[in-house]
């Protein structure tokens, strides 16, 4: 990428605030309810989710809410929690 590329994206992230940011983080890394079945076992991609969620939570001054998220982040990479089997299945 050239230089004359970087810079426009670069004054585009440094007009939204921080929390805008990581929203948008969130957004990104949350499984969408068309990839749950494929990803809902994926250790990295289910902490990645958890730990963007904590960053906004964190932002917002919710020190608990981001507790519970990294809690489940961790759980997700020390193999500790495993996804629930989809409701709408064995029915």
């Amino acid at each position: 990428m050239s230089q004359s590329t970087q810079l426009p994206k670069t004054s585009q992230l440094n007009e939204l605030t921080t929390l805008e940011l990581a929203q948008a983080l969130m957004e990104r890394l949350t499984i969408s309810p068309n990839d749950w079945h494929r990803l809902k076992s994926n250790r990295n991609s289910r902490a990645n989710e958890q730990v963007a969620a904590a960053i906004v939570y964190l932002l917002k001054n919710q020190p608990e809410e981001a507790q519970a998220r990294l809690q489940q982040a961790v759980g997700w990479l020390d193999r500790s929690i495993s996804a629930p089997p989809c409701p709408t299945h064995g029915k």
